[in-house]
C-alpha cells in the first residue's frame, strides 16, 4: 500500500503538542504534505519541521481541500470552526480527525454526522484521554464485571487556577464556552465510554462566570500551559470559569459533571489537573483520582480497597521527554485509514458528549432542565 497523504488545518498549540509529533511517528505509512493556518508563519514552521520536502502551505483551507491527492485531514481549529471545515473536508472526499469537542453546538455536530453518512468517509474526534493507562485499566475492570450495574458516576476535571491563556480559549465567539467544553468534555467522554451508556433522559446544569472576571490574574498562582504566560485578561474574559451538570440516563443512572479553570477549591489528594472518573455499581466502585485505578469492593464479606496496576503518566506526544512511546490515538487512526482496524472514538459517541454540554449551557441560561426525545435529541424550546 502506498503512503497516505495527510493535511493539517490549524497549526497552533494542539497541532504542535499532539497531532504533528504523533503523526510524525507514523512516517512509515503517511506523508505529511499540506499545512494550513490563518497565520502563515505557523503553517510554514509546521511544514519545515514535519512536512515532506515538497509540502504545501496554505492560509485558506479550501485550497488545501482542493488537492485531490490528500487522503485525510486533521481539523485543529477553534471549536466554532470545526463543523464548517469538517463538513467541507468530508465532502471533498477526505477522511477527518477533528479535535475535541466535536462541535460547539448540537446543530453543528449533527451536520458533521450527516456529512459523514452522506459521503461515506471516516470521522473521528480527538479524545486522547481514553488512551491513558488508568482509563484503559478502568474500562477493563468494568468489562470484567467487578462493578456490576453502574448507577452513579462523577466526571471531574477541576483546575484551581489553570486558565489557558494561549490561543482563543477565553473568547466565547471562537470557542463556544470555557472549561466545560474544553476539559469537562474529556471527563464526560471517559465516563460515558466506561459506562457504555449514551441514552440520556435529561440534563440540568449551571455555568459560573465569576473568578475569571474578578480575580487579579497576575497574582493567583496560575498554572502555565504550553509555555504561555501566567495571566489572562479579565476584561476580555467572556466564558465561564466553572460549570456543573447533572445528567440522568434513561436506565436511571446518574452522572454528575464538574469542570473548572478557576475555582476556590483545594486540590483533592492525588489530583494532578487531569480528568478523573468515579463509578459506583452494585458490586463495587472505582475512581481514577490518583492517576491509578482504586477499586472498592468486597472480599470475604469485608469492604476492601485495592489498587489495580501501577501509575503510568498520561502521554501526549509533544510533552514527552526523551524517546516517546507511540501515540495510541494516531496509531489507531492510521491503522483505520489503512483498513487495518476500526476507529476507537466514533463520531456518534462524541455527538452525545456535545449534546450534553450544549444542554448544560442551555439549562444554565434558561434556568430549566433539558429533556431528550425518543431519538436522543435535546429539546431546546
Amino acid at each position: 500500500m502506498s503512503k497516505l497523504k495527510i493535511g493539517f488545518i490549524g497549526c497552533g498549540g494542539i497541532a504542535n503538542q499532539k497531532h504533528l509529533p504523533g503523526m510524525a511517528q507514523q512516517k512509515e505509512y503517511v506523508d505529511l504534505v499540506a499545512f494550513c493556518d490563518l497565520i502563515p508563519e505557523r503553517a510554514e514552521k509546521a511544514a519545515k519541521e514535519y512536512g515532506t520536502p515538497d509540502a504545501k502551505v496554505y492560509t485558506d483551507y479550501h485550497d488545501l481541500l482542493a488537492d485531490k491527492s490528500i487522503d485525510a485531514v486533521h481539523v485543529l481549529t477553534p471549536n466554532i470552526a470545526h463543523c464548517e471545515i469538517t463538513v467541507a473536508a468530508l465532502e471533498a472526499g477526505k477522511h477527518v480527525l477533528c479535535e475535541k469537542p466535536m462541535a460547539a453546538t448540537t446543530a453543528d455536530a449533527k451536520k458533521m454526522l450527516e456529512a459523514r453518512d452522506r459521503t461515506g468517509k471516516m470521522l473521528t474526534i480527538g479524545y486522547q484521554y481514553r488512551h491513558f493507562h488508568e482509563n484503559t485499566v478502568a474500562r477493563k475492570v468494568v468489562a470484567d464485571g467487578w462493578l456490576g450495574d453502574i448507577y452513579y458516576a462523577e466526571a471531574t476535571y477541576l483546575r484551581r487556577r489553570g486558565v489557558p491563556t494561549w490561543g482563543v480559549f477565553t473568547d466565547k465567539s471562537k470557542q463556544g464556552g470555557g472549561p466545560l467544553i474544553d476539559i469537562g468534555t474529556h471527563a464526560l467522554d471517559n465516563t460515558l465510554f466506561m459506562m457504555n451508556n449514551y441514552d440520556v433522559e435529561y440534563v440540568v446544569g449551571t455555568s459560573f462566570e465569576k473568578l475569571g472576571r474578578l480575580l487579579d490574574p497576575e497574582h493567583q498562582g496560575q498554572v502555565s500551559f504550553m509555555g504561555d504566560h501566567d495571566s489572562w485578561n479579565n476584561e476580555t474574559y467572556d466564558v465561564e470559569d466553572s460549570a456543573v451538570g447533572h445528567i440522568k440516563m434513561k436506565n436511571g443512572a446518574v452522572i454528575n459533571l464538574r469542570a473548572s479553570w478557576a475555582i476556590n477549591m483545594a486540590e483533592e489528594a492525588g489530583g494532578d489537573n487531569a480528568a478523573h472518573v468515579l463509578l459506583c455499581g452494585t458490586k463495587g466502585g472505582l475512581d481514577t483520582l490518583a492517576g491509578r485505578v482504586r477499586l472498592n469492593h468486597v472480599i470475604a464479606n469485608q469492604p476492601t480497597i485495592s489498587w489495580v496496576g501501577n501509575q503510568v503518566r498520561g502521554f501526549i506526544p509533544g510533552f514527552s521527554q526523551g524517546p516517546a512511546p507511540v501515540s495510541k490515538e494516531h496509531d489507531i487512526w492510521v491503522k483505520a485509514l489503512r483498513g487495518e482496524g476500526d476507529l476507537f472514538v466514533t463520531a456518534d459517541q462524541a455527538f452525545v458528549v456535545t449534546k450534553i454540554l450544549d444542554s448544560i449551557y442551555y439549562s444554565s441560561k434558561h434556568n430549566k432542565p433539558v429533556y431528550f426525545d425518543a431519538e436522543g435529541m435535546p429539546i431546546f424550546d
